[in-house]
């Protein structure tokens, strides 16, 4: 625990000694992955975050790196070439993390016909290159698992592929890698101010953790603060960003697990939007999203009522075992900030991103993220660079896409076959504890384990399975602070344990624990 106080307390000391290259502001996943690129480029980077990574948006997705095969009815025929290109790059950076997994569609006669459904997953198929995924197909319910489940009238269906991934420890594995590669990381530390001084950014930031303020000078600025980027650029920056990003809500409902099969649903409303239902955590079915104008604080996003019941009306659809709000065990929301458009229909808005750099001659460049999604965040973070490196002086060239984040490099990206070699290294695992293990950490679970030749090497067990190493672990490599941190983010085992495990881990780390009221409740539920 004393060793990340320390590389903290020597990190924030060093800022004001030097000029950086890049100032990166916001821990999401833009942000961690523009911070994982410069420091791969060889520029000095510090990426600030004022809470803890990916506490917000980018923990709150759907859990999906997908093409987005509704974004076809609205002719984004570009983001979704560009996301499919993308998501193979990722299911080979990340097998642990990222993993393929196959939808059902079940057909709605009375809303879109058959045929235009197959035309659009042809094209779907054909868009971008599948290495790793299977093709659509159409299915008999009768006959398929997947109809099982499904009330009496839905007959036929619709396969297809995409992938799912863990996208907080996404957001975490960016960092971490850019970190090994020279950046430092500063969670809980608030970017209060920055002033441009002819050729360099003035910025002054504010640690949670410790009384009073640091200077720092950088040669370029990031603004990677997702639905905060235009309140940074009023408030910190004092400036007039020229794009803009429309908030829409997004929740999802967990209940206990509606079906026993490893496929995901995709559900089409009568509202012409799709809610998915996926295989969660196990034991859970993970239901969303919603898409709400918001106009709050992000921070304080909360699914609402009405938002429940609409979640739960469109599983009850389709699905036998009828399901209410007092069946949910777990909720979450997120603030997406879309870039604005012209569009009336909040579903209708692109999904894609706008990039804004203001590098005028002889003065620092700032550069500000607009939309985005989890899927083209590589993508986003090349271009970005493309963008800053006038401004730096050049920088090394692009290198992101055949580099395995931390623990992915899984031999063939075969995940199964890691794992079993994994139960037969440590044949003391119990089989549940080695794959989450393995599919948290990958390859890097070996330092995780740290030299552990039986479960009590472990150390003291807090419940489901959380071990004082892993927790050690945690705090001392991934930046975990608090229980939250730990339960929700690096993993999802608060959904598994209950209020007592959240207070035992609080009173063991060592910041204040920042675990609110409802996550110990829905813990205690499930």
């Amino acid at each position: 625990m004393g060793e990340a106080k320390a590389r903290r307390r020597d990190a924030l000391a060093a800022l004001g000694r030097d000029t950086l290259d890049v100032l990166v502001v916001g821990g999401g996943i833009n942000g961690a992955g523009i911070a994982r690129d410069l420091a791969g480029r060889g520029a000095s980077v510090v990426l600030c975050e004022k809470d803890d990574l990916a506490s917000h948006t980018s923990s709150s997705s759907t859990k999906l790196v997908h093409g987005g095969l509704r974004y076809l009815e609205y002719y984004e025929f570009s983001l979704v070439k560009k996301a499919l290109a993308e998501r193979e790059v990722l299911l080979k950076s990340a097998p642990h993390i990222i993993r393929p997994l196959r939808f059902v569609m079940p057909h709605d006669r009375s809303l879109r016909p058959a045929w235009l459904i197959r035309a659009g997953l042809l094209l779907y198929d054909r868009l971008g290159k599948r290495q790793l995924l299977a093709g659509s197909a159409s299915v008999d319910l009768h006959k398929h698992p997947a109809g099982k489940p499904l009330r009496a009238g839905f007959a036929k269906g619709f396969l297809y592929s995409d992938a799912w991934v863990d996208d907080a420890r996404l957001v975490v594995l960016n960092a971490l890698d850019a970190s090994e590669r020279g950046a430092t990381v500063l969670t809980r530390t608030r970017c209060v101010s920055a002033r441009r001084a002819g050729a360099v950014w003035e910025v002054t930031l504010q640690s949670l953790a410790h009384a009073g303020t640091r200077s720092a000078k950088a040669r370029a600025l990031v603004n990677a603060t997702g639905p905060w980027v235009v309140d940074l650029a009023r408030d910190a920056l004092a400036m007039t960003p020229k794009g803009n990003v429309r908030m829409a809500k997004g929740s999802h409902i967990v209940v206990r697990k509606l079906f026993d099969h490893d496929c995901a649903y995709i559900l089409q409303n009568p509202d012409r939007r799709i809610v998915f239902a996926i295989p969660y955590e196990g034991d859970f079915t993970l239901i969303g999203t919603t898409d709400v104008e918001y106009d709050g604080d992000p921070a304080a996003a909360a699914i609402s009522l009405d938002e429940t019941r609409y979640l739960c009306e469109t599983a009850n659809r389709y699905f036998e075992r009828v399901i209410a709000p007092g069946d949910v065990v777990w909720s979450f929301s997120g603030v997406r900030p879309l870039l604005e458009d012209e569009s009336k229909d909040l579903s209708a808005v692109t999904r894609d991103y706008l990039l804004e750099c203001d590098a005028a001659a002889g003065r620092a460049p700032l550069l500000s993220v607009f939309g985005g999604k989890i899927t083209t965040y590589r993508r986003l973070a090349e271009e970005a660079l493309d963008l800053l490196a006038a401004g730096l002086g050049g920088v090394g060239a692009a290198w992101t896409s055949g580099v395995p984040l931390p623990g992915g490099d899984i031999a063939d990206a075969d995940f199964e076959r890691f794992l079993a070699a994994l139960q037969r290294q440590r044949p003391w695992l119990p089989a549940n504890l080695a794959r989450r293990y393995a599919r948290a950490y990958g390859t890097r679970v070996e330092r995780m384990l740290a030299g552990a030749r039986g479960i009590e090497d472990l150390g003291a067990a807090y419940g489901g399975g959380l071990y004082e190493a892993e927790v050690d672990y945690l705090v001392r490599v991934e930046w975990a602070a608090t229980a939250e941190d730990i339960l929700w983010r690096r993993s999802k085992l608060g959904l598994h344990v209950g209020p007592e495990t959240a207070e035992r881990l609080a009173a063991r780390l060592p910041a204040a624990d920042a675990m609110t009221t409802r996550e110990m409740r829905h813990a205690a539920d499930a």
